[in-house]
């Protein structure tokens, strides 16, 4: 800053700069330095209207030229108004309810088909039919047990489905789903003719089921209607009244 020049002071003399100088001095040297620095193009409060002059569309004032701009930025207001906005989005963002979104199903890769074994069995006291399945899974994943469940033959895509047989999936990541084809009977569901049990050690699955036998019920008696009674006579044929 020329300290020699200033109204009031003879030449060669220094005197002290008065607030209002100084401030001055800070903001040119501030705006000298924003120019080196800053790229208003990436500024988004940075605005060229009509006219030619420059706005700052946060603190809504208006400025002759890009210096005037950068030295209101490093200004009071500007950073003010900065903190304000910053805390407003923050807020807004904590008080916007997150949208719910799933990551669909897990997807993994398969290792093939486990072992398995199935065995024909009879109750010896119901004479129930009965089927025993014995399934390895020794690359079965930590803490994952298998599931199963019963479909109907319509309800698969890879067969001609048929009404006398019905199908029980059993699946274990990382193996492929397995799909046994079983008589289309009802299966018992209390706990002593269905077992199940998960071997995490083996690593083996034995399932036990049961099926209930079907019961051939007779039809009901039908009574006849009095207008459908047919009447013979001797002279043969009939007569319905």
């Amino acid at each position: 800053m020329d300290f020699q020049n200033r109204v009031g002071h003879k030449f060669g003399t220094a005197g002290p700069a008065t607030d209002q100088e100084a401030a001055g001095d800070r903001r040119e040297r501030l705006r000298k330095l924003a120019l080196e620095t800053i790229d208003l193009s990436k500024d988004p409060y940075f605005m060229r209207n009509h006219l030619g002059s420059y706005e700052c569309k946060l603190c809504l004032t208006l400025h002759t030229n890009e210096g005037s701009y950068l030295a209101h930025t490093q200004g009071k207001k500007h950073q003010i108004n900065l903190a304000r906005r910053a805390a407003r989005e923050k807020q807004d963002v904590t008080i916007q309810p997150q949208p719910q979104t799933t990551s669909g199903p897990r997807k993994t890769v398969k290792i093939g088909r486990p072992g398995y074994r199935v065995t024909k069995e009879r109750d010896p006291d119901s004479q129930q039919k009965a089927l025993l399945f014995e399934i390895e899974y020794p690359e079965a994943l930590d803490k994952v047990s298998p599931r199963h469940r019963f479909m109907s033959a319509y309800e698969q895509k890879l067969e001609a489905p048929e009404s006398a047989f019905q199908y029980l999936l059993i699946a274990c990541e990382p193996y492929e789903t397995v799909a046994f084809k079983v008589p289309n009977m009802e299966v018992e569901k209390d706990g002593s003719k269905l077992y199940i049990h998960w071997d995490a050690t083996r690593k083996v699955l034995s399932m036990q089921i049961f099926f209930k036998d079907r019961q051939l019920q007779e039809l009901p008696v039908l009574t006849q209607r009095a207008g459908d009674t047919s009447l013979a006579f001797h002279g043969g044929g009939g007569y319905m009244r």
